[in-house]
């Protein structure tokens, strides 16, 4: 197992970051709307013999400090971007479900900044369907109502497929439960709520790899497709037997399809 290290906060978005991995390109990983930096762990331990894997716990998460003020998704997108800046000024984004949405949102606004895409399970962003953009801007009620602990019992096992093991389950669900709260949730919320990127899919140049898990119930395969139709530069891959969270469901497939984007896109070594 590779050791993991546990960044200071960074300024000025006091971002609480976990990382691996001492030299090639830097790999920034970005969480879905109900997770944190845990969710990447597999690629943390498998991705850090080949770069500098970085995973944030964004504003409002986890252990990252509450925003002063309500973000947008381009004031995540332009967070991110200034964590780049800070590392050296390029990096290979990873985002899943939500992170995939602020990781397309940074490539069509800051694409000096972005070698490539890989973009799990995400989606164009909930406002493309007025009905999801209402069930989304409805969650941070449901998550005061209920506290994060009985929000997450709700939400934890539809993020997987319906026969992933119990242990892992157990494990995402925990994961949410610590990593949500107001009103960093709520900030997310309505920034996917408000999210149609299908406009902008044509303008990023960054090449791109776009997962999907087969069995995924929240975002959907359809939905992955329309990113991969819409991205100039893409090659898109189903992975069987997972659901929405296919990188924690399926880490040795998902982890192999990053490995191999970063050979063709950063040159990375096999044998790193």
């Amino acid at each position: 197992m590779t050791a993991v290290a546990t960044a200071p906060a960074y300024d000025p978005a006091g971002l609480h970051l976990t990382e691996a991995g001492e030299s090639g390109p830097l790999l920034l990983c970005l969480h879905g709307i109900g997770s944190s930096s845990a969710a990447f762990a597999p690629q943390l331990d498998a991705l850090s013999g080949h770069a500098r894997v970085v995973a944030w716990d964004a504003p409002g998460y986890g252990r990252s400090a509450d925003p002063a003020a309500p973000l947008t998704l381009d004031d995540f997108a332009d967070t991110a971007a200034a964590l780049i800046r800070d590392r050296g000024g390029v990096a290979h984004l990873l985002g899943v479900s939500w992170g995939g949405v602020i990781a397309l949102r940074l490539a069509a606004r800051h694409p000096d900044l972005v070698a490539s895409l890989v973009v799990a399970d995400s989606s164009p962003g909930s406002g493309t369907d007025p009905q999801r953009a209402e069930a989304m801007r409805s969650r941070p009620a449901e998550l005061a109502r209920l506290g994060a602990a009985e929000f997450a019992a709700t939400r934890g096992p539809r993020l997987l497929s319906p026969h992933a093991p119990p242990e892992l389950v157990e494990r995402v669900t925990a994961t949410m439960a610590d990593a949500i709260r107001l009103p960093g949730y709520a900030h997310a919320a309505e920034a996917m709520a408000a999210a149609d990127l299908r406009p902008e899919l044509a303008s990023i140049t960054a090449p791109a790899l776009v997962l999907c898990g087969e069995e995924d119930r929240v975002t959907g395969v359809e939905a992955s497709q329309t990113l991969a139709g819409g991205l100039p530069r893409c090659a898109y891959v189903v992975l069987r037997g997972a659901g929405h969270l296919a990188n924690q469901e399926q880490p040795g497939h998902f982890n192999a399809w990053v490995l191999s984007h970063l050979q063709i896109c950063a040159a990375v070594p096999a044998g790193a």
